[in-house]
């Protein structure tokens, strides 16, 4: 009895140490500097703005929370990441990025799913901004 424990936990840890291909964010390394002030980054100049930029997995959603604070995503949906449409796109409401496979729904406030069949909230980056130059890594 005591064997067959032991055997279920090993095959449980085996497990869940297991990446779910369907479900898993590759790590990249990031390490962006954006210069606010720049024309190309006028949509994040304001609160509530956002922009797509180059990096991450799947590309990066910034998203402007407040005058001091943002926000970035990868763009690649947590549900069935590996599908070559998983990606994440913001609607025409500004506040929700919908993934164009699954269709998804997440808050570009926070990260968390509005809507599945997605249960992991998108994948954040840290971010620093220094009043001009905001920094986005991890």
């Amino acid at each position: 009895m005591k064997k067959l424990f032991y055997l279920l936990l090993l095959a449980f840890l085996a497990n869940s140490c297991r990446k779910d291909n369907n479900n898993y964010i590759e790590s990249v390394p990031v390490d962006i500097y954006l210069y606010t002030n720049n024309p190309s980054f006028v949509n994040v100049s304001v609160v509530g703005g956002w922009v797509y930029i180059t990096g991450g997995v799947r590309g990066i959603l910034i998203y402007r929370k407040s005058s001091s604070e943002f926000m970035a995503y990868d763009r690649n949906c947590t549900y069935q990441s590996s599908e070559p449409c998983a990606t994440v796109v913001v609607d025409n409401t500004n506040i929700v990025a919908v993934d164009t496979c699954c269709h998804s729904r997440f808050s570009i406030y926070d990260g968390s799913v509005f809507q599945g069949p997605a249960a992991a909230p998108l994948k954040a980056y840290n971010t620093t901004f220094d009043g001009s130059v905001l920094h986005i890594y991890n």
